[in-house]
């Protein structure tokens, strides 16, 4: 399986998508270089992730900064924490409990990196609170699984229907449709439609 790991790989997948493209030749070097988004895998990255559902950028920023600054951020503390605590930082019940739950499930994480893409996403979603839009931000950012493309993010789609003129923004379904020239390199059509929405709404689309 492909991997992002450098600069050289993100400049590779932007060369595909010149190449198949011509909106994409077009808007890319508009964008300036796109940022590589690693991080390390394990329970921290899942958990920043499940921070970030359903809220703004700055929300889930400064709720993640609150966990670091409690020590609030690895599965042992998550584990040993009292709701209270985990409350006081922020986290609402569900996220929570979603938290520790996960923190209690002795996930092998490292076995995931060994798994494709479908298999890795499954793992994950078994998971409490994990839907396939964190999964796939964990594939992305954590694993740097080069095609993981997250089609259910509102960004990406509204990057979409701007970039291409659209009428209304794509459903995942449209949008996926939209993507599959773009493999094995729609991870990094992601970073370039996050780099986008940033550029056209002057706001970022992920943290």
């Amino acid at each position: 399986m492909r991997l992002i790991q450098t600069e050289d790989d993100l400049a590779e997948g932007a060369a595909h998508l010149a190449a198949v493209c011509p909106v994409w030749a077009r808007v890319l070097p508009d964008l300036g270089p796109l940022p590589l988004r690693r991080r390390s895998d394990g329970f921290e990255a899942i958990a920043s992730a499940i921070v970030g559902q359903q809220i703004s950028i700055a929300a889930a920023a400064a709720i993640w900064d609150r966990m670091q600054s409690a020590g609030l951020t690895d599965a042992t503390a998550i584990a040993a924490a009292e709701a209270e605590d985990l409350r006081a930082v922020g986290l609402s019940r569900p996220k929570a409990r979603y938290l520790q739950a996960i923190a209690g499930a002795g996930l092998d994480w490292q076995g995931l990196r060994r798994m494709p893409d479908d298999e890795a996403i499954a793992a994950l979603v078994a998971l409490p609170g994990v839907g396939v839009w964190t999964a796939e931000i964990y594939l992305k950012f954590a694993l740097g699984r080069s095609d993981v493309f997250a089609a259910g993010d509102l960004a990406l789609q509204e990057a979409a229907r701007m970039m291409y003129g659209l009428p209304t923004r794509p459903t995942p379904a449209a949008l996926r449709a939209v993507a599959q020239p773009w493999q094995p390199w729609r991870a990094v059509a992601a970073r370039g439609l996050w780099a986008y929405y940033r550029l056209a709404k002057g706001r970022e689309g992920i943290r």
